[in-house]
């Protein structure tokens, strides 16, 4: 049966209406001058869209530890274990990530390593909330990958530097830390100034400029994914808890006024009751003026048959977060395969994975995750191919097997290469090979 949708947004469109201001044409303009005058137009943006005009954009090592200082020692505390949690799972993601070597026949040996990237920028956002936990996702995951070089940018907030995110930064082992934000800092980053150095990898999410700048950056660099307002689906059966399905979608509907905030479920009780706790809910919440705002604009409750609609509903969303709040929750690994990432049971809320459990929050949106995952150690690698002939016979035998394949793609040169394999250690015979080309061939060592 068709889903009853007892809410829908009153913003239509998916993710906003057109937007007021040229993003892609101010992005455009921002990375062309940053490519022509390097830090002087860092500077001039950076003054212009932040206030920000600093000595150094880059912190000293004395700087570092006199803004950690200022910052609580539970704070501290705090961040040591849930860097301890992400340091964890993203090192037993990196152990899963295995070199190979196999002979595929004898003399014919091909293989493969996951080598870090040498330089990664890692982008803190910071616009509305110091995000700390992106530190976390970030640059820790680029050294557990094994990055021996991490650049980090994060803006100033109102004009000051952000002391826990600093701390957050340091802790997670960024090598170069810079109070610098917006497209100015991604584009920094990834075309190289006087004093940032260029990057071969840029990772973080960001606000829609960010987002934009690293979709233009992208083939100068490599980006870890598109990421748009961040998104949570719930799917809730009848033994649901309202309560705790209205807190948890408003959770994550504080972070932004387009965060589109679903529920689907088999019970049009526990639908009615998550909504009226919504309503009851937003007034004595502090973000309720974010919060309120994605909920009426992009808010959906869907009611549907059974939990086999459910589950088929919600994969058809594709959503960033999906929180299963079911009797059997782990049916959803079986029945869905289209999500960011996905938390099993009234226990384990979406929260837990934006700011403590251990996996990664930089996940995709906007259907994306149809096609991608998240950020992850393996996105800090580059999985690359070794081959290796050492037996005359078998490279004869390729050789010919070359020549065919090749001739067959109107290849020439390509089966030449392979012509002289076979003519070279089995003496085959190729009329396009002339007399001092055989000559040198017999002559030269063999393996």
């Amino acid at each position: 049966m068709a889903p009853n949708y007892l809410k829908t947004g009153e913003a239509k469109a998916s993710h906003g209406t057109v937007p007021t201001v040229d993003v892609e044409g101010i992005v455009k303009g921002v990375i062309a001058d940053i490519r022509s005058d390097g830090d002087s137009a860092v500077r001039r943006y950076s003054e212009k869209f932040d206030k920000w005009s600093p000595e150094n954009f880059k912190l000293s090592k004395q700087q570092i530890q006199d803004t950690i200082a200022t910052v609580d020692k539970q704070i501290i505390t705090d961040i040591h274990k849930v860097q301890a949690n992400v340091r964890k799972f993203a090192q037993a993601q990196r152990d899963s990530l295995k070199d190979f070597e196999i002979e595929m026949e004898p003399g014919v040996v091909l293989g493969h390593r996951n080598n870090p990237i040498e330089k990664v920028g890692a982008y803190i956002p910071g616009g509305r909330y110091p995000l700390l936990a992106s530190a976390h996702m970030t640059i820790l995951t680029a050294k557990v990958a094994g990055c021996p070089h991490v650049i980090a940018c994060t803006p100033p907030i109102n004009g000051i530097i952000p002391n826990a995110t600093v701390a957050a930064m340091h802790y997670a082992g960024a090598d170069e830390i810079y109070i610098l934000g917006g497209v100015q800092a991604v584009a920094a980053m990834a075309v190289g100034t006087e004093t940032v150095p260029k990057v071969g990898f840029l990772a973080g999410p960001g606000n829609p400029f960010v987002a934009e700048a690293k979709k233009q950056l992208f083939g100068d660099i490599g980006i870890d994914l598109l990421a748009g307002a961040t998104e949570i689906l719930i799917v809730a059966d009848e033994s649901a808890d309202p309560y705790v399905v209205a807190t948890d979608l408003l959770s994550q509907a504080e972070h932004g006024p387009d965060t589109p905030a679903i529920l689907i479920t088999n019970s049009e009780d526990v639908a009615k009751k998550s909504m009226a706790f919504v309503e009851e809910l937003l007034p004595n919440l502090p973000t309720n003026a974010l919060a309120g705002t994605s909920w009426k604009d992009y808010g959906e409750v869907a009611v549907v048959g059974d939990m086999d609609e459910a589950y088929a509903l919600a994969d058809e969303y594709a959503s960033e977060h999906v929180q299963i709040l079911t009797r059997e929750p782990r049916e959803a690994l079986e029945k869905m395969t289209n999500y960011g990432a996905i938390f099993l049971g009234e226990g384990t809320c979406v929260s837990y994975g934006d700011k403590c459990i251990g996996t990664n929050h930089v996940l995709p949106t906007r259907k994306n995750a149809i096609h991608t995952g998240g950020l992850w150690v393996g996105k800090y690698l580059r999985t690359v191919t070794y081959q290796e002939v050492t037996s005359q016979k078998a490279s004869a035998e390729l050789g010919r097997l070359c020549g065919r394949a090749a001739r067959a793609e109107f290849f020439e040169g390509h089966a030449r290469s392979g012509d002289l394999r076979a003519h070279k250690y089995e003496n085959d015979s190729y009329d396009w090979i002339d007399p001092l080309q055989v000559a040198a061939a017999e002559s030269s060592p063999k393996m």
